[in-house]
């Protein structure tokens, strides 16, 4: 029986990040820039020296002068990752392309000395979501059908718990909204070529969209005061290796003070009240 095709075309992905660095305006990386930013911002936070530190990502000259000492990897379905071999790992706005994203945090895991930490930033479930109606709507006018446009992303919601099935413990998950503003779709589409961001699905279409999806794309988009608008939603993850000088929850009942008192109010019983 054969395996399924991955859900990302990683040459088609290498393809269009190369695209887009060797256009003539260069690559739209205001996205990179502002995620590399809020994980510093992060780290500010985290009373912790990191020594060793290891970065994924597939734009390398975002991080260059943020941190200069680190280590930088692409973010290949198999990292170069030994183990042990980290106090920290950033794994940089590439993780909503990884065919196993499981599998990547797996990767990072291990590669976590205890108690070291991971940062991982991914464009979410919510990015680009009227774009992909959008264009729905255009090509079922035209085509009567659908084609893969726009990868799914996670939901902040799952990510938590895809954390904690690869061995992070204190998992923390929250995502950062991005609203910029277009012209037209046309200029959206343009700006998502120069991020290196097009479709690099392994079930996408192998031939050029018909320019008649690409004209009706603009009677179904909503606009506002003649521009339209796109979300990109950044999701950060936080996550540590285990590690035995970590806080550890309390086991249920073992408390030793009653909730009401800690908080100084008088304790509520049902119980008490039927009477």
């Amino acid at each position: 029986m054969q395996d399924p095709a991955p859900l990302t075309d990683r040459a088609a992905l290498m393809r269009n990040r190369h695209r887009a660095a060797i256009s003539a305006a260069g690559p739209a990386l205001f996205l990179q820039e502002a995620a590399a930013d809020e994980v510093l911002e992060r780290l500010t936070e985290v009373n912790r020296t990191f020594t060793e530190v290891t970065i994924v990502t597939g734009w390398p000259q975002v991080w260059q002068a943020r941190l200069p000492g680190a280590r930088v990897i692409t973010d290949d379905e198999t990292l170069q990752l030994a183990p042990q071999s980290a106090d920290l790992v950033i794994h940089a706005m590439s993780l909503h392309w990884a065919n196993d994203l499981v599998g990547q945090l797996v990767q990072c895991r291990r590669a976590l000395r205890p108690d070291g930490l991971l940062i991982a930033s991914l464009l979410g479930g919510q990015t680009l979501a009227t774009l992909r109606a959008a264009l729905a709507e255009s090509e079922i006018a035209v085509t009567g059908g659908l084609s893969p446009r726009i990868a799914p992303m996670a939901e902040i919601r799952d990510l938590g718990g895809l954390l904690q099935r690869a061995g992070f413990a204190l998992p923390v998950a929250d995502s950062t909204p991005y609203n910029v503003s277009y012209a037209t779709p046309a200029h959206l589409l343009r700006d998502l070529r120069a991020m290196g961001e097009s479709n690099a699905l392994s079930a996408r279409q192998r031939h050029f969209s018909r320019s008649a999806i690409l004209k009706r794309l603009q009677d179904f988009y909503p606009q506002q005061d003649g521009r339209i608008a796109a979300l990109f939603e950044v999701i950060h993850l936080t996550g540590w290796a285990p590690s035995d000088t970590q806080q550890q929850p309390l086991r249920p009942g073992s408390a030793k003070v009653r909730l009401a008192e800690a908080l100084g109010v008088d304790e509520f019983n049902p119980e008490a009240s039927k009477d």
